[in-house]
């Protein structure tokens, strides 16, 4: 579909209509085609208030896609880049909280469940930062990754 004569308003229904999207994200995007005679706060305040811009289901659509993949840090990080408030995003916080060490034991499970629990120090280190790349919290990746802790203890 062609863009080029689409009002400001199509446009930002054809994003939204696409996925769920912030205020902030729809303002970046639609910002490079105001027109004279546009007014894109308006538009925004219009579509906040008929409901099609809604920070909570933009939580939830984040969360769904990413949670399964990625740990509480990475989640709130891109809910953040999103414009979310931040009493939002520590809600959404509480609620990842829970399920952070089940989420990175399915993360792992899927990287390496094949493969031996990790021989060497190096190895047990390689597989911690990959958690932890993907925004998992450090007392979770040394509780999921198997082999020999700090002080010599067996880890689950």
């Amino acid at each position: 579909m062609a863009f080029g004569s689409l009002s400001l308003k199509a446009r930002a229904l054809h994003l939204l209509a696409r996925r769920e999207h912030s205020r902030s994200e729809l303002q970046t995007k639609l910002a490079r085609h105001v027109q004279e005679g546009d007014n894109l706060a308006a538009l925004l305040d219009e579509l906040q208030a008929r409901d099609f811009i809604n920070p909570q289901r933009v939580a939830e659509s984040v969360v769904h896609q990413r949670a399964g993949r990625f740990g509480t840090q990475r989640v709130l990080q891109e809910l953040r880049r999103k414009g979310l408030d931040d009493d939002l995003v520590r809600a959404t916080a509480a609620q990842l909280a829970d399920t952070e060490l089940q989420r990175a034991r399915a993360v792992w499970r899927q990287r390496f469940g094949s493969a031996p629990p990790p021989a060497t120090p190096q190895e047990r280190a390689r597989q911690m930062r990959f958690l932890a790349a993907r925004g998992f919290a450090a007392d979770v990746v040394r509780r999921v990754v198997p082999g020999r802790g700090y002080d010599g203890d067996e880890l689950e």
